[in-house]
This record gives structure tokens, sequence and C-alpha cells, in this order.
């Protein structure tokens, strides 16, 4: 899961991405609205979060602006305003939620997680084969046995489940589970591969997380 922050107050923005980071999810920041609203706009976040007064744009510029793109993406405001009426002025311009400076980091956290739990008839587990992998428990089993797993692991693992079935390029792995947005070294995702092949176990016929040559990996049933 990939998260934006626009939050100027750069202390705050680095708080929050490193927890964030340490919960598994990918991490952008902007420290104003015109380069939050550019980031934004190229739809690859699962959520949104916006301080209010950012310069360049405000808050709730870019809400309303990437609404008019993305409809269901979450958008939560951080905010030190706090009356009834800016707060319903910003539910009525996109936001789903808001939450008001200062914030327990925690709360922050649970809050992220109520706007990306699964709607009915989706599920936050998934699986291939004997392995099953948990969001909301960050667990990961193989049959019966449970695996240890980094978080950045776990991240890789999650999001070839996630994609099932489909391709996952290079350049969508280090833009999605790391903070990479340039040309790079993808040999790092071949370390990661091959750690999680080992500690999953998989044997020469388990063939569950399979590599497309010059293109990238797949996790498909046999």
């Amino acid at each position: 899961m990939r998260i934006l922050i626009v939050e100027d107050e750069e202390s705050i923005a680095a708080f929050l991405k490193q927890g964030l980071e340490e919960e598994s999810f990918a991490v952008d920041v902007a420290h104003d609205g015109k380069t939050g609203l550019a980031l934004a706009l190229t739809g690859v976040y699962d959520l949104l979060l916006l301080d209010w007064m950012v310069p360049g744009h405000s808050g709730i510029e870019i809400c309303t602006q990437f609404r008019k793109e993305f409809k269901e993406t979450p958008v939560i405001f951080l905010t030190a305003k706090d009356t009834v009426e800016e707060t319903i002025f910003g539910l009525q311009n996109g936001a789903n939620d808001y939450i008001k400076k200062p914030f327990h980091f925690n709360e922050l956290l649970e809050r992220i997680r109520v706007q990306l739990r699964p709607t009915s008839g989706s599920s936050n587990i998934f699986q291939v084969g004997p392995i099953k992998l948990d969001v909301e428990k960050h667990l990961v089993l193989k049959g019966e046995e449970e695996i240890q797993l980094t978080q950045k692991e776990f991240a890789l693992l999650e999001f070839l489940l996630r994609n099932k079935g489909n391709v996952c390029r290079r350049t969508q792995i280090i833009e999605s589970v790391w903070d990479i947005h340039f040309e790079y070294n993808t040999g790092v995702i071949d370390v990661y591969i091959n750690s999680l092949r080992k500690k999953l176990q998989l044997s020469n016929e388990e063939h569950y997380i399979q590599t497309v040559r010059g293109v990238g990996y797949i996790a498909k049933e046999l």
C-alpha cells in the first residue's frame, strides 16, 4: 500500500513517514501543495494524508482537484483547524476523515486502516498454494507453519499476492514496495525474492513465485 503525505512541517512529515514505513507502507512526502498535487495526480496512491495549510496549494485545493480524477481513494486531513464548520467544509470537499493536530500516531494508524479496510465481499487475506498472508494480523503461513518475514519481505509478498496471476514489473515493484520513483538498480528485488523463497521453503516443484525473465515476477497457482 502506498501513501502520500503532504505536510510542510518537515519534522512531522519525517515522523509520519518513519512510522508508516515501519508498518510496511510505502510512503512519499511533499512539503508544498504544488508538488503534492502533482504527485497525487499520478494516481499511484492508496491513500492521501493532507495538511490543510501548506504553501502553493492548500490541502482543500489538492483534495478538490484530486477528486475530479480519483473518486474512491481515501483522503485524511491533518490539521489544527477544529471548528464544526471547518470539519464539515473539509468533508464536503472530498475528505474521508479528519484528525486534529496534535494527534497520537496509533490513532492515525487505525484511521488509515479503517479507510483501507476491504469493502464487503473482499478480503484482506491473500493466498497462493499453501502460502497465506493476512494483512491485518501481519501473518504469513505456509500450511500450518508461521513464516517470519522482515517488513520489506512482507510488503513484497503482499504486493505479489495482491496481484496474483498478473506479471509485476520491476518498476512497479520498486515504486510500490520501495520508496523509489527513479531509475534504480532493481537487483535489490532479486535479493529479496531469493530470501523470500528460502524463508517460504519453496521446493523445486513449488513455482508459486515465478521469474518472468527481463520483466519481473508473478505469483500464480501451479
